[in-house]
C-alpha cells in the first residue's frame, strides 16, 4: 500500500502551533461528587482554553455533604502516567492538589525538579475529614517535599494558618504577609490566602509576596455552603498562567471567575452547593449578554490594575 501523501506546508504547521492550546499537567484525587478534584481543574481549565494532562493520585469516598474516606494510587502508578504524557507533550504549568500519600508527593515532587522552568501551583485543601495522624505526615511531607518546589500557594487563611502558624500566639489572626513568610521559609515566592474575613459580612483574597500585599480581591460572603471552590480557582489560576498572563491579571482573572461558579452554582444533592465552572457555556435565556469563559474576550478579561474586585460575592 502507498502511504499517503504529506500535503502540510510549514505555514500549515506554524498554524497549527499558533492555534495550539497551554497543556497544564494536574495531579490530584478523583471526586465522584463532581465537586471538586479533577471533575474541578478539568472543567475549570478547559474554561480557561488550556489542553489538561490529568493524572489521577486516587479517588475520595465521599458525596456532596462530605468526605468519608479516600484511597490513593500507589506512588509508580502516578510517576508512570505524569512521564509518559510528559514524554509526548510539552508542558506549561504544573497544578498539585490532594494526592493522598507522602509517597505520591515524592514522586511528584521528583518530577517537578526534572522540569524546574515550569511554574507549579499548590493548593492545600481543608484536610480536617483526615484521621490526624494522616494529616500531620501529609502536611510535614508536603512542606518539605513540594513546597521548594511551588511557585504559587493557594489555600483558605484557616487552613494555611493551621498549617504553616500552628503556634501563632498574637492578639490578631496572621496577616496575608505574615502567612506568605511562613511559606516562603520553605521556597514559596507567592501566596494566594483566600477567605480572610472582613467587616459588614465580606471576604478578602490576598496575593501575597514576604513583602508586599501584590493586590487584593474583596467581595461579598454567600449564604449556601460550596465545595469546591478551592480546586476551582487554583485550577483556573494555573490554567492562565500557562497561557502566557502575568501572576496579577491570572490572579484577578481566577478570582472573577470563580465569583461567576459561584453565583451561577447549584446544589445537585443533599449537601453542600457545587460552583457551576461552566456556567458561560448556557444559553442565556434573559437575553442577557453572555459572560465568557476566562481568557476569553478582552472585554471580560481583568488585568493588574483592576485590583481590588470590591463587585464580587462569595
Amino acid at each position: 500500500m502507498t502511504p499517503p501523501t504529506d500535503t502540510r506546508t510549514p505555514e500549515a504547521d506554524d498554524a497549527a502551533e499558533q492555534v495550539s492550546l497551554p497543556c497544564v499537567m494536574v495531579f490530584n484525587a478523583n471526586d465522584p461528587s463532581g465537586a471538586g478534584g479533577l471533575s474541578a481543574d478539568l472543567t475549570a481549565m478547559s474554561s480557561a482554553s488550556a489542553h489538561v494532562l490529568s493524572v489521577v493520585t486516587g479517588t475520595y469516598v465521599r458525596d456532596t455533604s462530605e468526605v468519608h474516606d479516600h484511597i490513593a494510587f500507589d506512588e509508580e502508578a502516578v510517576a508512570d502516567q505524569a512521564r509518559a504524557a510528559l514524554e509526548d507533550m510539552p508542558v506549561q504549568a504544573f497544578k498539585v492538589g490532594f494526592v493522598g500519600s507522602p509517597e505520591n508527593l515524592s514522586a511528584i515532587a521528583e518530577i517537578a525538579t526534572d522540569y524546574t522552568e515550569v511554574p507549579v501551583i499548590a493548593y492545600m485543601p481543608d484536610l480536617s475529614w483526615w484521621d490526624e495522624v494522616d494529616i500531620e505526615t501529609y502536611l510535614d511531607a508536603f512542606a518539605e517535599l513540594m513546597l521548594p518546589q511551588t511557585t504559587v500557594l493557594v489555600g483558605n487563611h484557616s487552613t494555611l494558618c493551621r498549617w504553616l502558624l500552628p503556634e501563632w500566639e498574637g492578639d490578631r489572626p496572621p496577616n496575608a504577609r505574615e502567612v506568605a513568610r511562613a511559606a516562603a521559609v520553605h521556597g514559596v515566592p507567592y501566596t494566594l490566602v483566600t477567605g480572610f474575613n472582613a467587616a459588614d459580612q465580606y471576604l478578602e483574597s490576598h496575593l501575597a509576596s514576604p513583602e508586599t500585599v501584590l493586590a487584593t480581591a474583596r467581595y461579598e460572603r454567600f449564604e449556601a455552603t460550596f465545595s469546591g471552590a478551592g480546586d476551582t480557582l487554583s485550577a483556573a489560576l494555573t490554567a492562565l498562567i500557562a497561557g502566557g498572563n502575568d501572576l496579577q491579571a491570572a490572579c484577578a482573572e481566577a478570582l472573577t471567575y470563580l465569583d461567576q461558579c459561584l453565583d451561577a452554582g447549584f446544589q445537585p444533592g443533599m449537601g453542600h452547593a457545587i460552583p457551576d465552572r461552566l456556567f458561560w457555556a448556557h444559553s442565556d435565556e434573559d437575553n442577557d449578554p453572555e459572560p465568557s469563559e476566562p481568557g476569553g474576550a478582552p472585554d471580560s478579561a481583568l488585568d493588574a490594575g483592576d485590583f481590588p474586585l470590591d463587585t464580587t460575592k462569595h
